[in-house]
């Protein structure tokens, strides 16, 4: 099961958070949310497998300080 660890406000963060959890070698999928309108702009989940979320959360919170 996937669980969300951050909901960036645009798509940009997402890919950055991304890149930081995937070079730590977590799994990390990104599902947008909001309006679908707003295109890059609209809020996006950043999930990773269950098991893997306490560890997402220690990474982004040393790494990109969230």
């Amino acid at each position: 099961m996937w669980t969300v660890v951050y909901i960036a406000s645009n798509r940009t963060t997402a890919e950055t958070l991304k890149k930081i959890l995937n070079k730590e070698g977590l799994l990390v999928m990104l599902r947008p949310t909001g309006i679908p309108h707003f295109g890059d702009e609209s809020t996006v989940e950043v999930l990773v497998p269950e098991s893997e979320a306490e560890e997402a959360h220690e990474i982004l919170s040393t790494t990109y300080a969230v």
